[in-house]
């Protein structure tokens, strides 16, 4: 489902936007780093974040990216949650992504969750 456009800006250290969908309906969107894991789209998060009870409660999900030296060339992609990972496998993505975002793996300060997020559909745009 991702196109090598979409795939690129996901991989790179580019700050990506995720929408989640509150109790009420209404969206919630917060800015966080993401990655790829073969054909899904990965994010960590604190298992009691907001965005983590969102996404517990209703699986579907946006996600905007935009290349950091060329802000307005963007993906924005739709899906949902096909799974979430704890311990050990949460942490090899975690500290994946964290070397890709900061060259380190990521501080064992809080526990982590890991969201694989399944895209529905997905564009790219290039300015």
């Amino acid at each position: 489902m991702l196109d090598e456009d979409v795939r690129a800006l996901l991989r790179a250290p580019n700050i990506a936007h995720l929408a989640t969908l509150l109790k009420d309906g209404s969206p919630h969107s917060i800015a966080l780093w993401v990655g790829v894991e073969g054909e899904q789209i990965a994010i960590f998060t604190a298992p009691t974040a907001l965005k983590a009870r969102n996404m517990d409660r209703d699986e579907r999900v946006a996600i905007s990216v935009h290349k950091h030296d060329r802000p307005l060339t963007s993906a924005t992609v739709r899906g949902r949650v096909r799974e979430r990972l704890e311990g050990e496998r949460a942490w090899a993505i975690v500290d994946r992504m964290s070397q890709d975002y900061q060259g380190t793996p990521y501080p064992r300060d809080e526990e982590m969750v890991v969201y694989l997020i399944e895209p529905e559909r997905a564009r790219y745009e290039a300015y």
